[in-house]
């Protein structure tokens, strides 16, 4: 702790000589080693602390601590009115916008916490128990003073106003910040507002962003007026232009257009286009409705779903949707809309180059340091093989039950009969090559994955030790956010292990007794041939994508086609 003193009657001189003026001087202390020539022209009003080597120029500071080498420059009022938590506590009505699954802010808040927060309301005693300890962690933060911690700078701000702002913050040109946390590396720029926030490591608001109750996780880029009231962003999000509205975005959700429209929903991994909307307009009992849209899921240009509506991992929706599809049981499809109709191509994402394309840059685009939310980048993992599984069955029991059936209707989604089978050799394959990628993966252990597994925002847990996690924060036996992010920090650490013993489970299953070394080793090597099968066609797509069919538009001053392809090539970069 810095021990402070009060100013001698020589230094309070010369601060006036240099046109400062104080409400009370006797409430104005400093650190050692303070000296008077980096303070000019402010005013200090009720209590100020002010650290060693710190600058404060053109200034009104009123009960804020200066931390050691900051910046304060033409802020035209830096202040503590009350007592405040600075952000934390803030409750805030993700997902659901008459708040039912509301959930507290806190500074060490993780996608998982906050998924365990607002998914598990079917166990309202574990729930109420975690909220009880982040309120402890808000109270504990209670406060009559405010922060601008070591080596921050906070300059040409406007209003700032019970806002914490962390050692090597930044905090430039802001319009009117209040009760929020700016939080270690984090920048807040120009002609931001911000009201009940808590901006984590890292993370990056900018150019007029309007934020209301929200969490920016760490490293999001936020931009270009991007609105966005009771929601949560975490690890890598960035979003421009465009508007949130009680949404959960787990890592990597990205929206760029000034029409696209994200509500009450929960997203992960997602990406959507220009005029990409939601709605909650059946309003017969009030805001009450939602969509989950599972990892990895697209938005086409202009694709509307009508909440409440789920989409299974790794869908691409492309065109209106209003009957409230769950395709909760088919990852890797195309969702799209025919004659009014939402129709579904089971798997047909399997093959597709954008899938490979974005699961291999989201850790190429990881920027984060701190690494607060666990995110398992693994593209053959028990949770989407599972359902995977699962779709197989679904197929094979619509199948059944109507073999000469032109199409079939799932959960309010059309399949076609010829989209059907194509979905079945596809899911067949794709869990070959995840059980030989996971049984060729870490060495068996002790570690009991059978069963269905979880993405918690970004992190695959089997799905027992989701229930036992929520019982041992129930019953106290985890009563601390440290305790339960430690929890989760060995779940992920224990993955591969979990995951191998999972797809051992499922290999004995299918040949009705456990698998012998060589049988494991024939898995494996299935598996190796599979994904070079699937991998093929990836690359036989992003052929056609890359096509002399597709130089429509190049070539603009060419005189022969030669030429045309030849400025095609170059603009993108073939050879």
């Amino acid at each position: 702790m810095t021990e402070y003193r009060k100013l001698t009657q020589e230094e309070i001189a010369r601060l006036e000589a240099a046109g400062n003026t104080a409400q009370a001087w006797e409430r104005v202390e400093v650190a050692p080693g303070f000296r008077t020539e980096e303070i000019r022209d402010n005013r200090f009003e009720g209590d100020v602390r002010i650290g060693r080597g710190a600058q404060i120029r053109r200034a009104t500071v009123s009960n804020y601590r200066i931390g050691d080498e900051a910046v304060v420059s033409d802020v035209c009022r830096l202040e503590c009115r009350h007592e405040s938590s600075f952000g934390n506590g803030v409750r805030v009505a993700a997902i659901n916008e008459c708040g039912g699954r509301a959930l507290p802010l806190c500074n060490e808040l993780s996608a998982q916490t906050a998924y365990l927060l607002a998914l598990c309301r079917h166990r309202p005693e574990a729930v109420a128990a975690l909220e009880r300890i982040i309120d402890r962690c808000a109270e504990a933060r209670r406060d009559r003073m405010g922060t601008v911690g070591e080596r921050a700078r906070v300059v040409g701000a406007r209003f700032i106003r019970e806002v914490h702002i962390a050692e090597d913050a930044v905090v430039e040109g802001a319009s009117r910040l209040e009760n929020g946390t700016v939080l270690s590396g984090a920048f807040v720029g120009i002609d931001v507002t911000a009201r009940d926030f808590i901006a984590a490591e890292g993370a990056h608001i900018d150019g007029g962003c309007s934020l209301e109750r929200c969490f920016a996780g760490e490293c999001c880029i936020l931009d270009r007026n991007f609105t966005a009231v009771d929601t949560l962003l975490f690890a890598n999000c960035h979003c421009e232009n465009g508007e949130a509205v009680s949404v959960f975005a787990g890592p990597y959700t990205v929206s760029h257009h000034k029409s696209s429209l994200l509500i009450a929903g929960m997203f992960s991994f997602f990406n959507a286009g220009s005029g990409a909307n939601q709605s909650n307009h059946l309003f017969k009992s009030g805001a009450v409705h939602q969509s989950i849209h599972l990892r990895g899921c697209k938005f086409g240009s202009s694709a509307y779903v009508m909440a409440p509506a789920v989409e299974g991992p790794f869908t691409l929706v492309l065109g209106r949707h209003t009957h409230h599809h769950d395709t909760t049981a088919f990852p890797f499809s195309y969702l799209v809309e025919q004659e009014g109709r939402s129709c579904l191509m089971p798997g047909a994402n399997l093959t597709s180059y954008g899938t490979v394309r974005d699961t291999a840059k989201w850790p190429e685009r990881d920027r984060r340091t701190l690494r607060r939310d666990r995110i398992n980048f693994e593209a053959h993992n028990p949770y989407l093989a599972g359902g995977m599984i699962d779709a197989v069955n679904t197929l094979n029991t619509l199948e059944e039950a109507r073999p000469d059936a032109e199409s079939y209707v799932h959960n309010h989604a059309t399949i076609k009969s010829v989209q059907l089978r194509r979905g079945l050799k596809l899911y067949n394959r794709a869990i070959v090559a995840s059980l030989g990628a996971m049984l060729g993966g870490a060495e068996a252990g002790d570690r009991d994955g059978s069963g269905r597994w979880s993405d918690l925002a970004g992190q695959y847990v089997p799905r027992r030790e989701v229930r036992r996690l929520l019982d041992d924060i129930e019953a106290g036996r985890l009563a601390t956010l440290r305790q339960i992010e430690e929890r989760l920090d060995l779940l992920a650490a224990d993955y591969p292990r979990y995951a191998r013993n999972w797809a051992e489970g499922v290999l004995a299953q299918l040949l009705g007794h456990t698998p012998a070394p060589e049988e494991i080793a024939e898995a494996v090597a299935a598996g190796r041939n599979a994904r070079e099968a699937l991998a093929k066609s990836a690359e036989d797509d992003r052929a056609r994508d890359c096509s002399s069919a597709m130089a429509v538009g190049y070539g603009t001053e060419a005189d022969t086609e030669e030429e045309k392809n030849e400025d095609y090539r170059n603009v993108r970069g073939l050879k």
